[in-house]
């Protein structure tokens, strides 16, 4: 049977979300997936075809999603429709939806001196599937400070103060760049890397977030053979 995506992009134009979605759906579509791609967040109202899915993909910079939108994506991830993305597409998206930031994994904060900060990413786990065969490598573009969900199984890191800024006094910090998670049958996959459609059209960042996209897209299965369902993962009460 063949997978299906869909890729949603929009908000600030300075990420180049519609060269992003392109890189994204080429990656796809040389996977065999059947691809559908669309500029505009209605689609998150489509339960039924937001259930279907093996695999969303938001390019969404900034911009606001309600909370109905956002508790339609959270439960066809929870159903087994994988959820993966990078930079502010994904962790720099719906700011004040914090159901987002859950399921995500974290919320960006800052990127001290801009854009065209040269630092090293360092892979943390190198025998993992996600990142086995890429080494450490250095990237010139923003370096991205989250707020992040202790929970994630991070796979890359990168260290700050780069450039020296109010947060400096505080002492070096490892800031993950890649990570997977769960969000009930499905899996989050989410790589910092992509300030510009340029960082990530090569390898090594393209091939991680090759990687982590078919990865995310192959949740359902894994959970199903598994044994889980997704009532299993509910329980009485609001959560967010």
């Amino acid at each position: 049977m063949t997978c299906k995506a869909l890729i949603t992009w929009g908000g600030w134009d300075g990420h180049e979300p519609d060269q992003v979605a392109e890189i994204f759906r080429a990656m796809l579509s040389e996977a065999g997936f059947a691809v559908t791609v669309t500029d505009s967040l209605d689609c998150l109202d489509e339960v039924a075809v937001l259930n279907s899915c093996d695999l969303i993909v938001p390019v969404w910079t900034m911009s606001e999603l309600s909370r109905e939108r956002a508790t339609n994506v959270s439960e066809a991830v929870a159903r087994g429709a994988g959820l993966a993305g990078c930079h502010g597409g994904m962790c720099d998206a719906f700011r004040d939806n914090v159901l987002w930031q859950f399921m995500t994994g974290a919320n960006w904060v800052a990127h001290p001196g801009g854009d065209g900060v040269r630092y090293r990413v360092k892979i943390t786990e190198p025998e993992h599937e996600l990142v086995s065969g890429i080494d450490d490598f250095d990237v010139e573009s923003e370096q991205y400070y989250l707020h992040v969900d202790p929970a994630n199984h991070v796979l890359a890191t990168t260290r700050f103060p780069t450039v020296t800024w109010f947060h400096s006094p505080n002492g070096p910090v490892d800031i993950p760049v890649a990570w997977i998670r769960r969000w009930g049958m499905g899996r989050v996959y989410y790589n910092a890397l992509g300030h510009k459609a340029d960082v990530i059209r090569s390898a090594p960042a393209r091939e991680m977030l090759r990687r982590g996209l078919l990865w995310a897209a192959r949740g359902r299965e894994a959970a199903i053979a598994s044994g889980e369902s997704f009532d299993a993962f509910l329980s009485e009460g609001n959560h967010f």
